[in-house]
């Protein structure tokens, strides 16, 4: 599976910043965000496209008061009239990002919003958690023909499922399921990785990782995992402040989180018995049977004479008990390798 030029899953994670809110409503300020983001090392941009009016409506009544988060006391429409990209800015912004040679797509949430991506020929749509059981957003955001990364934060295995038949039910096939915890900001407790191995294997996708944690060591664990994508809240400085500033990193933060992903991806390496050029030579410390105590030509061969020890130009000890109590064809000097056709 690709998104624009980047191969999913081919050893490399694919590392999204997340724009979001973190732009105080400046689009000079977006635009520095995207440049800031290829600067430290992110594969991608995203954005998020909805207006207040297309993901809520303005109401006061008890069901669009936010309680029990960072936003407490708001009116949903508020909140997102504060966050909110405007859609204006959308063209501008994707150009940024070509010309910064950083892919860029969004979260589109309702079908306006899909269709206004793919007008800017947007490689992928991204859905975000809470909008997992919005059923025919899904549907029609598949139907493009692009790779969907859905966030599972808030779904249940029954929800996931249902996600993941429909993108199929239009041959989309193009899947990845992102673990993620959908508190902002999510404590390390809450993030349980064991979840990403499984997600891959249960419902046969790719799955990585939307995090919401502080740091880096979340990242770095799931990259241990296997995630394919990590996506994180990126601002450009915590002072322009906004909705999503707390769970943020800012431009040193994301580079020492892209650092991390980058050398543990090193660490991990592959699969491979091939022994390096480098274990190689190492090998040359290993241990082989040499000549410990001086052997006239006839001698017997036992292990006062002939020893396993360093370094390992000699015979393998694995030969060891073959040779013992044979007899040498030759003088054979202390610390001489021994070969087998010393053997008489």
């Amino acid at each position: 599976m690709k998104i624009d030029n980047f191969e999913i899953g081919k050893g490399k994670t694919f590392i999204i910043a997340e724009l979001s809110a973190n732009h105080g409503h400046d689009i000079e300020i977006a635009k520095e965000t995207i440049r800031a983001a290829k600067r430290v090392g992110a594969d991608a941009i995203k954005l998020q496209t909805y207006t207040a009016d297309t993901i809520t409506i303005d109401c006061d009544k008890p069901d669009f008061i936010i309680k029990g988060t960072i936003w407490e006391g708001q009116k949903l429409y508020d909140l997102y009239k504060k966050a909110y990209t405007p859609w204006e800015w959308h063209k501008e912004l994707f150009e940024t990002a070509k010309q910064e040679d950083l892919i860029c797509f969004s979260s589109p949430f309702d079908k306006t919003a899909v269709d206004l991506l793919e007008e800017l020929n947007a490689p992928a749509h991204k859905i975000a958690s809470f909008e997992i059981t919005d059923i025919p957003l899904i549907e029609y955001a598949a139907s493009k023909g692009k790779p969907m990364i859905i966030s599972v934060g808030i779904a249940n295995e029954e929800d996931i499922q249902l996600a993941v038949d429909t993108c199929r039910s239009v041959g989309n096939e193009q899947l990845i399921l992102l673990k993620t915890s959908s508190q902002y900001p999510a404590k390390i407790e809450d993030a349980n990785l064991s979840m990403i191995p499984d997600l891959a294997k249960r419902f046969n996708v790719s799955a990585g990782l939307s995090d919401h944690t502080a740091g880096e060591l979340v990242p770095v664990i799931a990259t241990t995992l296997g995630a394919t994508v990590i996506e994180k809240h990126f601002i450009l400085d915590k002072k322009i402040g906004g909705p999503d500033a707390s769970f943020s990193l800012d431009e040193k933060e994301f580079k020492q989180m892209v650092e991390a992903v980058r050398n543990t991806e090193k660490a991990l390496g592959n699969i491979d018995y091939n022994l390096s050029e480098k274990a190689n030579k190492s090998r040359e410390f290993s241990r082989s049977l040499y000549v410990v105590k001086n052997i006239k030509k006839g001698e017997i061969i036992n292990e006062k004479n002939i020893r396993s020890v360093r370094p390992g130009f000699g015979l393998h000890p694995k030969y060891l008990k073959d040779i013992l109590g044979k007899q040498v064809n030759c003088d054979l000097g202390k610390g001489d390798r021994f070969k087998i056709e010393f053997v008489k």
